[in-house]
């Protein structure tokens, strides 16, 4: 009978951690495919080439993006989450479904579908008229699989789809944007807040599922940030720089059934292929303890105008504040650059509490290992 040799905790995590840095410095000099669905927080210009007022294209968005320092459609002085996630991936950022650049090669980094102003339903941002919704993202996939099986062929395309990485980030708007955006809408007469949340659960369950049918087998999906601790809504409906209570629950009652829904949706298919990140978890942190984090606000946008700079759009003629980096929130709706990086850090590595079943670091070991 063979005997293995021992080996120390110590020496076992020592050889563990040494091949999974292998593992991910193969997997980076490898960049998978990055597809990227959702709002305006993951939006980086597709709306640039849509007729609506749902745009960060003039100044002064994108004035810490490098290398020009220039709008790019992003919501942000800089760099958005995709943008950071397509760093740690060994890759140039995607490019927005929509941008004539997006040929030949560019194609294989995969794409960017997201489009500011949408929601989960289809009468979420209607006020914005001419938005990407949900259901128009997806068959955007699968228009973009058929460009890319001309380029390299279907079974090829095929493979670069299922083993890419993907990102859906929305929800938030179907709050701001629908059931709370005027008093006694349409949406909060028909629902009750809490049947509300669950009927939101049940029909995101159906997009999801819909994009598991497209090809996606790795998805990270984010929950909603501290809707009612933004800018605008502290400016609007706070009382004495106290988050807005309502709009608050309604990010307390979303996040955790969305994550039970992902959960289901994975015993289901066997497999963990939707991964919750708890964003609201995270960005909760800049809130509540804006200082540890190396903010000096998490209350007052770096641009804007009125109260906590939360009224209106940045333009401009908008307050600026110099020192960008310690703002938790760019603009009246929007977290900074910086708050972005952080977050992404915490999608990278950070604990069950916040990616379950597993963070990004994890699913890349794993996924280089299969692969």
């Amino acid at each position: 009978m063979a005997f293995l040799p021992k080996f120390s905790p110590f020496t076992i995590l020592s050889l563990l951690l040494l091949v999974v840095g292998v593992i991910v410095s193969r997997a980076e000099a490898r960049p998978r495919a990055f597809f990227v669905f959702g709002d305006s927080l993951v939006d980086n210009g597709n709306n640039n080439y849509l007729a609506t007022t749902a745009r960060a294209d003039a100044p002064p968005y994108g004035i810490d993006y490098a290398p020009n320092h220039r709008p790019t459609g992003r919501f942000s002085n800089g760099y958005n989450i995709p943008d950071f996630i397509s760093q740690r991936l060994g890759a140039e950022s995607t490019l927005p479904y929509l941008s004539p650049e997006l040929t030949g090669n560019k194609l294989l980094v995969g794409a960017n579908f997201a489009s500011a102003g949408i929601g989960i339903l289809n009468d979420t941002g209607i006020q914005f008229v001419n938005v990407i919704r949900m259901y128009r993202q997806l068959e955007y996939f699968q228009e973009y699989q058929n460009r890319v099986s001309s380029l390299i062929g279907a079974s090829q395309a095929k493979r670069l789809v299922n083993q890419s990485l993907v990102l859906i980030t929305v929800g938030g708007n179907d709050f701001v944007n629908n059931y709370y955006l005027v008093p006694n809408s349409a949406r909060s007469r028909q629902y009750p807040l809490p049947q509300y949340v669950t009927y939101l659960i049940s029909e995101y369950k159906k997009l999801l599922q819909k994009l598991y049918d497209l090809g996606a087998r790795r998805v990270l999906v984010t929950g909603t940030g501290p809707l009612g601790c933004v800018p605008s809504e502290l400016a609007q409906r706070g009382r004495n720089g106290e988050c807005a209570a309502e709009l608050q629950q309604a990010a307390e009652l979303f996040n955790p059934q969305l994550e039970q829904m992902l959960l289901q949706l994975n015993r289901k298919l066997g497999k963990d292929v939707f991964i919750a990140a708890n964003k609201g978890k995270m960005h909760n942190n800049f809130v509540t303890n804006p200082e540890q984090f190396g903010f000096i606000t998490a209350k007052v946008a770096c641009c804007g105008q009125g109260p906590y700079n939360g009224l209106g759009l940045c333009t401009p003629l908008s307050n600026l504040c110099p020192n960008r980096a310690q703002y938790a929130f760019w603009d009246a709706f929007h977290p900074s650059q910086e708050a972005n990086r952080l977050i992404v850090e915490e999608i990278m590595s950070g604990s069950e509490a916040y990616m379950n079943p597993m963070n990004l670091s994890t699913i890349l070991a794993l996924d280089a290992i299969t692969t």
